[in-house]
């Protein structure tokens, strides 16, 4: 199938494509890496009667540290993660989870800020966005917002951001000082999107975990926390039988959904392991750079 007829505009600066946005509102849908957008338009799922383009706003392509955090331009190439030096020292995360994620050809096209906007369920960046306490920049001819990831989504390929604002940056908070790390799933095939994935970031104080962040997806309408298991963890010493507890609350707390690739019951039994496979490679990681 071939797209609906548009109106293609090519912004070069923020504050030209803001008032695009302003002009158009719902009518306009934005352009940057186009993996998604562009399979969407050719389907016919999408269709925006304006098209902005905002790969060529170079102002928006950088990975720069920023108050104890790293932050990444709306235009940057999810390829960037996995050679980056920042990103390497504070947020190491990003760069195992592109390691997951698709192929080379669409991670050097892709966006980090387009895959967590669009928030694909089965996606990478959206769940380590939220382990991390990720917050995107969102501004419009009015001003500026941030807002967390966390509260980003409303569902199924929904989510806050008003009709007129453009998502200029993510802001990665660094990871904290010997906090270990880990991105797991299972996919039909390397590269696909994942049935089911876990991402897991964990410190100690002595012997008991002190910080705890779990985020899930392909297991639900969109990438989720999971509150109730990090609060199980929080505090505790390590052991089998607690990682055990862990992974069937979670597995009982998740809401996946029947499609043609698995069924909610299989995604539910992947929820229970992988959360305990990623629990192990996170605290792995932990006593790993508590020992060095």
């Amino acid at each position: 199938m071939k797209p609906v007829a548009f109106k293609y505009l090519k912004p070069a600066t923020v504050e030209e494509a803001t008032a695009f946005l302003a002009e158009y509102g719902s009518e306009a849908k934005i352009l940057a890496g186009g993996q998604s957008m562009m399979p969407m338009l050719s389907m016919r799922i999408a269709r925006p009667s304006v098209l902005v383009d905002i790969n060529e706003i170079a102002e928006l392509t950088y990975i720069r540290a920023a108050d104890d955090a790293v932050a990444i331009g709306s235009v940057t190439r999810q390829r960037r993660l996995g050679d980056d030096d920042l990103v390497a020292e504070q947020v190491p995360v990003l760069a195992s989870a592109l390691k997951c994620m698709s192929h080379p050809q669409i991670q050097n096209r892709g966006t980090v800020v387009g895959s967590i906007c669009h928030g694909d369920p089965a996606a990478e960046l959206p769940a380590v966005a939220i382990a991390l306490g990720a917050e995107l920049t969102a501004c419009s001819q009015a001003g500026t917002r941030t807002i967390p990831v966390a509260e980003f989504y409303r569902g199924y390929y929904r989510n806050i951001l008003e009709p007129d604002e453009l998502v200029s940056e993510v802001n990665f908070p660094a990871m904290l000082p010997g906090c270990g790390w880990s991105v797991v799933e299972i996919s039909r095939r390397h590269g696909d999107l994942a049935l089911a994935g876990v991402a897991s970031l964990v410190a100690f104080a002595g012997e008991e975990i002190d910080h705890v962040r779990i985020a899930c997806f392909g297991l639900g309408k969109a990438a989720h926390r999971l509150v109730d298991a990090e609060s199980l963890l929080k505090g505790q010493r390590t052991s089998s039988e607690l990682f055990q507890e862990v992974a069937s609350l979670v597995s009982s707390s998740v809401k996946p959904m029947d499609d043609s690739h698995a069924s909610a019951e299989y995604r539910r039994a992947l929820a229970a392991e992988l959360t305990q496979r990623s629990l192990f490679e996170a605290i792995e990681r932990a006593k790993q750079g508590a020992a060095s």
